[in-house]
C-alpha cells in the first residue's frame, strides 16, 4: 500500500499539473449615494403592493394573474429546473452505490494466460475448469471522486447560485406582470373615460347641429354651415369608434395577462383621476441592490460564473477515484450465496492527470473566464440601469404632476367657452366658426387631460417597479 501511495506521488509529480492564475478585473463604477430627486433612506418598494394600488378591481386583477399568467408558469418550471440541477451537482460529491446482478458465461482462448492455466486447474475436487464458464454475480458497486480540489464543490456552488438567480427570475416575473397589469388597467380606464368625453361631445353636437338646421330654416344660416357641423360630428363618431375597437382590444390583453379567454372586465373609471403621492419616497441608490429582483439575479449570476471558473481551473490538476465492490460471485447459482466461500470484494484507488490535449481543457477554461466577466458587465448594466430608470422615473412624475393641473384647467375653461359660444351664437353675437373652434378645442382639451392622468398613473407603476417593488 505505501508502494502505491509513493507510485502516485510520483506521477502527480511528474505531470507537472498546475491551474491558471485567476485575476479578472474590469473598471468599476462608484454608486452614487442619492437619487437627483429625493434621498429619503425609507423606499415605496418595501410597500405591499396590495397596499399600494388603492382600486379593489385591480387588485382583483393581479391576484388572477399571479396565479393564472402562463410565463409565470413557465418561470416556476425554470426554477425547478435549477433545482434539479442543484441536487444532481450536489449528489455528484457523493459516492454512488448500485446494486448489480450479472449473470454471464465466458470462454477463455487457449493461447491465453486464463485459457491455458484452465486446462490445468480444478474448479471443484476431481472436476476441471469448464470451457464454457459460467460467472454470476450479486453485490454492491460503488464509486466515488475525492473532491481535493473542490472542483465538485464548486460545481454545487455555482448550482446553488444560478438556483437563486432563477428564484430571482419569479421574482422579477412577478414585478413585470403587476406592472403590465396595472398600465393594461390604467389604459383601459383612460379609454372609457375618453368614450364618456366623446358620447357627451356628440351629444352636444347634436343639440347645436338641431339649433342650427332651426336658424337655416329661419333664414339666419345657410347650408354649409350645416355640413361643417355634420362634419365635426362625423368625426368624433369615428374617434368614438376607433375608441370603443380600443377598449375591446385592451380588455383582451387584459384577459391574456391573466392566463384566460375574452370576457369583460369589471373597473372604475373614476380611479383615472386620484391622487398620486407627490412625494415618492425612492430611498438610496445602494438599495436597488436589495429590492429590484433583475439586479439580484445578476449578482448571483455572477456568484455562479465566479465557482465555474474555479470548477474549470480544477480541470488541470489529477482526479482521484476510488472504486469498491462487495458481493457474491460463484460459477454455479447453488454456491452464489455460500458464505465466506462466494464472498467477492475489490478496492481500487485511481489517479488520473492530465497529459495530452490540454488544449480543450484550457478551452473550457476561457469560457468560463469569458463568462465571468460577462456576468460582471451585466451586473453593472443591471445597475446602472436601475439607477436611470429611477431618476427618469423621478424626473417624469414631477413633470407630469404639473401637466396634469395645467390641463385639467385648460380643459374646464375649454368647457366653459363651448356653453358660452353656444349662448353667443344664439344671441348672434358670435359665428358658427367660433362655436365648432369652441368645440373641438374642448374635446382635444379633455382628450389630452385624460392623456396627462393616464401618464402620470402610468409613471407612479413605473417607479414602483424601477425601485424594486412588487414582488414581495
Amino acid at each position: 500500500m505505501k508502494q502505491l501511495i509513493k507510485f502516485l506521488c510520483l506521477l502527480l509529480v511528474l505531470t507537472g499539473c498546475k491551474t491558471q492564475k485567476i485575476d479578472f478585473t474590469i473598471p468599476q463604477k462608484t454608486l452614487p449615494k442619492s437619487f437627483k430627486i429625493g434621498d429619503a433612506s425609507n423606499t415605496i418598494a418595501e410597500i405591499d403592493w396590495h397596499h399600494y394600488f388603492s382600486d379593489p378591481h385591480l387588485i382583483k386583477l393581479i391576484d388572477t394573474a399571479l396565479a393564472s399568467n402562463p410565463d409565470l408558469q413557465i418561470a416556476l418550471q425554470r426554477v425547478e429546473y435549477s433545482k434539479a440541477g442543484l441536487l444532481s451537482a450536489r449528489g455528484a460529491l457523493k459516492p454512488t452505490v448500485s446494486a448489480q446482478l450479472s449473470p454471464a458465461i465466458r470462454k477463455y482462448g487457449l493461447y491465453t494466460m486464463d485459457g491455458a492455466g484452465n486446462v490445468s486447474t480444478d474448479i471443484l475436487p476431481d472436476k476441471m475448469v469448464p470451457e464454457h464458464l459460467p460467472d454470476f454475480y450479486l453485490g454492491l458497486q460503488s464509486s466515488w471522486e475525492i473532491d481535493i480540489w473542490k472542483k465538485l464543490r464548486n460545481r454545487e456552488r455555482a448550482a446553488f447560485s444560478n438556483y437563486l438567480a432563477s428564484s430571482e427570475g419569479i421574482n422579477f416575473a412577478k414585478t413585470t406582470l403587476i406592472t403590465q397589469v396595472a398600465l393594461a388597467y390604467y389604459d383601459l380606464i383612460a379609454l372609457d373615460n375618453e368614450l364618456e368625453f366623446l358620447t357627451e361631445t356628440i351629444l352636444n353636437q347634436e343639440q347645436v347641429l338641431e339649433v342650427i338646421k332651426y336658424h337655416k330654416e329661419a333664414g339666419r344660416a345657410n347650408e354649409l354651415m350645416v355640413q361643417q357641423f355634420k362634419a365635426q360630428q362625423l368625426n368624433t363618431q369615428t374617434l368614438q369608434r376607433q375608441v370603443i375597437q380600443s377598449i375591446n382590444e385592451a380588455e383582451n390583453k387584459i384577459n391574456f395577462l391573466l392566463g384566460r379567454y375574452p370576457q369583460p372586465i369589471e373597473r372604475s373609471k373614476a380611479e383615472l383621476y386620484r391622487n398620486v403621492p407627490e412625494i415618492i419616497e425612492a430611498g438610496i441608490p445602494s438599495q436597488l441592490l436589495l429590492h429590484r429582483p433583475d439586479v439580484r439575479a445578476a449578482n448571483y449570476r455572477l456568484q455562479a460564473a465566479r465557482f465555474d471558473v474555479k470548477a474549470a481551473n480544477a480541470e488541470f490538476l489529477p482526479r482521484i477515484t476510488l472504486s469498491a465492490g462487495l458481493g457474491y460471485q460463484a460459477f454455479n447459482p447453488k454456491y452464489l450465496l455460500n458464505t465466506p466461500a462466494s464472498i467477492a470484494y475489490s478496492l481500487v484507488g485511481g489517479l488520473m492527470a492530465p497529459l495530452v490535449n490540454k488544449n480543450a481543457i484550457q478551452a473550457k477554461f476561457d469560457m468560463a473566464k469569458s463568462s465571468q466577466i460577462m456576468a460582471m458587465y451585466e451586473y453593472q448594466k443591471a445597475i446602472i440601469g436601475g439607477y436611470t430608470e429611477v431618476v427618469n422615473e423621478l424626473s417624469r412624475i414631477n413633470a407630469l404632476a404639473e401637466i396634469s393641473k395645467l390641463k385639467t384647467a385648460q380643459s374646464q375653461v375649454l368647457e366653459a367657452s363651448v356653453s358660452t359660444s353656444n349662448e353667443l351664437y344664439s344671441a348672434a353675437k358670435a359665428t358658427y366658426l367660433e362655436v365648432l373652434v369652441a368645440q373641438q378645442n374642448a374635446l382635444y382639451a379633455k382628450l389630452e387631460m385624460v392623456n396627462a392622468h393616464k401618464m402620470q398613473l402610468t409613471a407612479s407603476v413605473n417607479i414602483y417597479r424601477a425601485l424594486g417593488g412588487g414582488w414581495k
